[in-house]
């Protein structure tokens, strides 16, 4: 099986890419997920049976300066990852955040609980999904 993992110095992608040993592993020097296009030709390359996306824009505090970079890589890129996965007859596995939700609820959240961001990150997380 070949793996497309997304996000490798991050906190879920690097202990990913210790256990998974993807065919190809990037991090955002290596794929700029701000760009479409350079998703696009990255996937079509790998030629994957898995897309893992552990990338995110994470610096919660700091979305709020830069949505739209935000929006890019958080809600964007996992469209277009979503789009290529179709086309490669690939599986997209793609992480969410409890900050797609308030924090208001005392039990656990499920998918099936409306989500309420209250952030850029959280919407744009939102945005992803």
């Amino acid at each position: 099986m070949k793996i497309l993992l997304t996000g490798r110095t991050g906190q879920v992608g690097s202990e990913l890419q210790a256990i998974l040993h993807p065919a190809v592993a990037t991090d955002h020097a290596t794929l700029d997920l701000g760009s479409a296009d350079a998703i696009r030709q990255a996937v079509r390359a790998a030629k994957p049976d898995v897309i893992i996306n552990a990338a995110a824009y994470t610096a919660v505090d700091k979305a709020e300066g830069e949505p739209e970079l935000a929006m890019r890589i958080n809600g964007a890129a996992p469209g277009v990852l979503g789009e290529e996965a179709k086309q490669a007859g690939a599986l997209l596995v793609h992480y969410s955040t409890d900050y797609v939700f308030d924090g208001t609820k005392r039990s656990p959240y499920l998918e099936t609980d409306p989500p309420k961001p209250l952030s850029v990150y959280g919407r744009t997380k939102l945005e992803g999904e």
